[in-house]
């Protein structure tokens, strides 16, 4: 028999509120609910303004729900404190962002050892990680480089490389290709794609293009702070 998948994501009831000038909250999530198990590839999809940065931020343990529970490997995580979120974000999930978020100053694997400065990790485990993990985005010859001296395309490689070196059961990917160009987009989209199915890690990825949302096999669709749609990548987005 099959074993079931383990929830690795669960929100319950969240809603979250940001103060305005004038006074008073402007609320921006309104009783978000869903869970997401290991080895699923859900995209976040919702307009500018949706709420779904927001919800993002959340799941990365970024910022904290105004009311909810949010529950991360079966923890919950809702009232930790800013240096706690801090050790989850670094052990428990890989980030990627749309501007990639590299030191310019520092060499590609420098870059991808950054994170695990923060395990106590031996300089020499740092660098056989990062050498591995280039070496499986296809960036093995490229340690001694600069950022400013690659690619858009690989510069996101670079940060799935270090995504990756910490050895997460989660990514999450930020609007992954809005940098880039449609050809390298679809590259990185299907490099994530195949992280997914080979190396079984879940990931999340928001976005708002539907033809990048179709990369995913789940679509949550946030529209003005609330879910809309949950489920299977529709044929078109005509009912979101």
């Amino acid at each position: 028999m099959k074993k079931a998948a383990e929830t690795i994501i669960e929100l319950k009831n969240i809603n979250k509120s940001f103060p305005v000038e004038v006074g008073g909250f402007q609320q921006v999530l309104f009783d978000i609910n869903f869970k997401v198990k290991s080895g699923e590839f859900v995209a976040i999809m919702g307009p500018s303004g949706s709420g779904k940065s927001t919800c993002m931020n959340i799941i990365g343990a970024l910022d904290t729900p105004t009311s909810g529970i949010y529950e991360l490997y079966g923890q919950d995580v809702t009232e930790l404190s800013s240096d706690e979120l801090a050790i989850v974000r670094n052990e428990h999930i890989g980030f990627v962002f749309q501007q990639f978020n590299l030191l310019s100053k520092r060499n590609v694997l420098d870059n991808v050892m950054l994170p695990l400065m923060y395990r106590g990790m031996s300089m020499a485990e740092r660098e056989r990680r990062a050498r591995e993990m280039l070496k499986r985005v296809g960036l093995e010859k490229f340690e001694t480089y600069l950022p400013t001296q690659l690619s858009g395309g690989m510069k996101q490689r670079v940060a799935i490389a270090r995504a990756l070196a910490g050895d997460p059961k989660l990514i999450l990917a930020d609007e992954p290709t809005g940098a880039l160009d449609s050809k390298m987009g679809n590259e990185i989209l299907k490099f994530l794609k195949k992280l997914n199915k080979d190396l079984g890690i879940t990931i999340v990825m928001i976005t708002h293009e539907f033809d990048i949302a179709k990369y995913a096999d789940r679509l949550i669709h946030i529209r003005d702070g609330k879910i809309n749609y949950d489920g299977k990548i529709p044929r078109n987005d005509d009912k979101l």
